[in-house]
C-alpha cells in the first residue's frame, strides 16, 4: 500500500493582513492527510470587496461572506475563497485569533470543495468539522452555529 502524497496548495495573498499561508497550508494538508485525501486545492485570501464578487457572480448573492468554495475535478480538488475581513470580524465576535478564525475557514471550505453541504446533509458535514476541529485544531467548540457569526456557515 503506497503513501498518500501531500496535498498541493496554493495560497494566494490578495490582501496586506499578515496571514501565515504556512499554517494554512500545514491545516489543508492535516485534513487531506486525515480524510486520505490527494490533489491540488488554491487558497485564496482576500478582501470582502473581492469574496462579496465572487459571491454575487457565482452564487446570486451581492454580499460579502466568510468563506466560499469552488469544487474543482479528480485532481484539481477545488479553489476555496476566504474574505480576511469578515474573518477578522468573526474571530472578535468569537474571541479567538485571526489565525484560528482563519484555521477554522479553510477546513470548513476544504469540507465543501470535498463535496460536504451543511445545508442539505442532516449534520454529516457539522459532525464531521466538529471531529476535525478537535483532532487538528485542538478546539473543543462544539462547532459551527456556536456562536453568532458562524450561524451562516
Amino acid at each position: 500500500m503506497s503513501a498518500l502524497a501531500p496535498l498541493q496548495v496554493s495560497v494566494q495573498k490578495r490582501t496586506t493582513a499578515r496571514v501565515s499561508a504556512a499554517r494554512l497550508t500545514r491545516v489543508l494538508r492535516a485534513a487531506a492527510a486525515a480524510l486520505k485525501v490527494e490533489g491540488e486545492v488554491a487558497l485564496v485570501l482576500g478582501s470582502d470587496r473581492l469574496v462579496r464578487g465572487l459571491n454575487r457572480d457565482y452564487r446570486g448573492q451581492d454580499q460579502a461572506t466568510d468563506v466560499l468554495s469552488f469544487e474543482g475535478g479528480a485532481e484539481v480538488l477545488g479553489d476555496i475563497a476566504i474574505s480576511v475581513e469578515t474573518a477578522r470580524r468573526n474571530a472578535k465576535a468569537l474571541g479567538r485569533s485571526l489565525a484560528q478564525e482563519l484555521d477554522v475557514l479553510a477546513l470548513h471550505g476544504f469540507l465543501h470543495v470535498l463535496g460536504h453541504d451543511h445545508e442539505t446533509d442532516q449534520g454529516q458535514m457539522n459532525r464531521l468539522e466538529r471531529r476535525l476541529r478537535r483532532k487538528l485544531l485542538g478546539e473543543g467548540v462544539a462547532g459551527p452555529g456556536t456562536g453568532a457569526a458562524e450561524a451562516g456557515r
